[in-house]
């Protein structure tokens, strides 16, 4: 096979992290397949590199601000109170606030951000970060064990340089926090292979194809259980072949998730090695910058054995390799065999039983063959950083009062949000209902997991309620939850002291990341020493009128302020 520059990124720190003692998700499982990787000697064979760990304010390229500040507060100890009794962020018990989330997480992000960019500025044919993958991480909340949805930031990345990323997800379960990030766009493409009926997430139709702009741009294979390397193979190879004929990528993710191989704990596939990797082997043949990824896998030798053969499959050595695994560290693991191959088992393949596999591949590229050819964007040079950041300078409000300009704008800005976000609201509302009257035509069940009424858990497969605080603790008012005009100076000065708040129901969780610009911009001037003018009066009496956003003016704070003054020399 043909040689290729090939990236692979690493940190050390991230086999150190644990979810728990008896959680299925074994974070060490990377370092053993690096370990297997440096056994090998491919090391030298590859860029080694270890990314910058992602900043918060790059995670929320994707996620909301409330979400990752809740990830860098976010301990044992007080996830009862942040999660608002495990009502918001940490649903269920498949994602537990373990120590270093936000580290690890940073981790995974940072590395395949760093993959995207080095394939995209032409450094690297092929990029690799087996710490990333982790795609049911959604916009606001953690599930299936992700936090950090690292394959969405890493795809929004690329499309700061190419017009079209095709995303293809091998893992057992349905990539369906990737697939719900560009659900309605046609500059990304995605195509899951995954297990599909009461299993984890429940989602992954194949009648699932996108929605305005990006219909038909969301693609999805469900299989049954025991399929085997043939069969995957006979509908694997001509869905991507038609892809790419139709489509016309300008590069491709490829997430390794290794949960669909035989014997996994969670899955209930039957690929061996070589026919999990034979992935890896169709599209690098494809000639097109790839980023290779990780994701599920749960029998954690055979995890690391896929992966270190498939850093073979880029190198294009896995021909050369030996089978008998080299002494490491982790040799003991990896007994009885000691060797570098995962069997299949006896399992029945219902998908050639019954001949859904067939009907499948037939749909598919049915689909396909409707779809109009590869969509076109504008692309224009962006700058990749701002001036002030490029020179080390401080934020120019640290220093400078608004004028104003400035507060007629941040006016406007709290204006247009309120209107987006009850627009949105609205909309989502809207599009929930459709998707059940759908689904119950169509006869099956409305379990409405987009909308929030139910989850599942990646554990056990089964549906369950997300828990609803009780009135007590409404009543109470110890969970920090305010959202009211009335109370905001309280919550804002609350969230500032790290305390729980006052009122009772709110819809976001209170965090530093503010979304009025005029209090925020008072809050870095605050830090900086700055001494504090008018729009931090303002904020610490309670002035900001959500509800009336746009219809009072500054200048009638500023008549309010000098009537108070009259009023107190008066009274002295």
């Amino acid at each position: 096979m043909s040689k290729r520059r090939v990236a692979y990124y690493y940190d050390p720190d991230v086999g150190s992290y644990t979810y728990g003692l008896t959680h299925a998700m074994k974070p060490q499982r990377m370092r053993i397949t690096h370990e297997l990787v440096s056994a090998y000697d491919m090391l030298p064979k590859m860029h080694v590199l270890r990314a910058q760990r992602a900043t918060a304010e790059t995670m929320t390229r994707f996620h909301t601000d409330e979400y990752i500040d809740f990830l860098s507060k976010v301990t044992p100890e007080n996830a009862r109170r942040l999660t608002y009794q495990g009502t918001r962020f940490l649903v269920g018990e498949d994602n537990p606030p373990f120590e270093g989330v936000f580290e690890f997480s940073s981790i995974s992000a940072g590395g395949s951000i760093a993959a995207a960019k080095r394939l995209m500025e032409g450094q690297a044919d092929i990029a690799i970060n087996w710490a990333g993958g982790l795609h049911h991480a959604k916009k606001r909340e953690a599930s299936g064990f992700c936090y950090i949805n690292d394959i969405v930031l890493g795809i929004l990345e690329m499309l700061r340089y190419v017009p079209r990323v095709l995303y293809i997800d091998i893992d057992c379960h349905h990539g369906d926090g990737v697939e719900e990030a560009f659900y309605t766009t046609d500059r990304v493409m995605t195509c899951s292979f995954h297990k599909f009926g009461e299993f984890f997430p429940g989602t992954g139709q194949i009648e699932d194809r996108g929605r305005g702009p990006g219909r038909g741009y969301a693609l999805n294979i469900p299989l049954k259980d025991g399929i085997t390397d043939e069969s995957y193979k006979s509908i694997f190879e001509p869905v991507i072949d038609k892809i790419i004929d139709v489509y016309g990528p300008s590069a491709i993710v490829l997430q390794c998730g290794a949960d669909s191989l035989s014997g996994d704990k969670l899955g209930g596939l039957n690929l061996t090695m070589q026919g999990h990797a034979h992935c890896v082997q169709y599209v690098r043949s494809k000639n097109i910058p790839l980023m290779l990824l990780g994701g599920g896998g749960y029998t954690v030798k055979n995890v690391a054995r896929a992966w270190t053969y498939e850093t073979a499959c880029a190198l294009g050595i896995e021909n050369d390799i030996d089978p008998n695994l080299p002494w490491n560290e982790y040799f003991e693991w990896f007994g009885p065999r000691y060797r570098l191959e995962v069997l299949e088992s006896n399992l029945e393949d219902l998908n050639v039983k019954d001949g859904s596999l067939d009907r499948n591949r037939t749909t598919i590229l049915q689909y396909l063959s409707e779809l109009r050819p590869a969509p076109s964007v504008e692309l224009q040079d962006v700058p990749r950083e701002g001036l002030a950041e490029h020179l080390g300078l401080p934020s120019v409000h640290a220093h400078a009062p608004l004028d104003d300009m400035d507060e007629r704008l941040a006016q406007h800005a709290r204006f247009v949000y309120h209107l987006q976000k009850n627009s949105d609201e609205s909309q989502s509302e809207s599009e929930d209902e459709s998707d059940s009257s759908s689904r119950v035509a169509r006869g099956q069940p409305s379990h409405r997991t987009r909308a929030g009424k139910k989850r599942m858990s990646i554990l056990t497969s089964q549906y369950f309620d997300v828990p609803r605080l009780p009135p007590e603790y409404h009543e109470d008012d110890e969970s920090g939850c305010g959202h009211g005009p009335e109370h905001e100076h309280v919550l804002w000065e609350s969230a500032r002291a790290g305390l729980p708040g006052a009122k009772r129901k709110r819809r976001f969780f209170r965090s530093m990341s503010e979304w009025n610009p005029v209090k925020r911009v008072a809050t870095e001037r605050e830090r900086s020493g700055v001494f504090p003018g008018l729009e931090t009066y303002m904020a610490s009496r309670g002035k900001w009128r959500g509800g009336a956003v746009g219809r009072e003016s500054i200048s009638e704070e500023r008549d309010e302020m000098a009537i108070e003054a009259d009023a107190e020399e008066d009274g002295d």
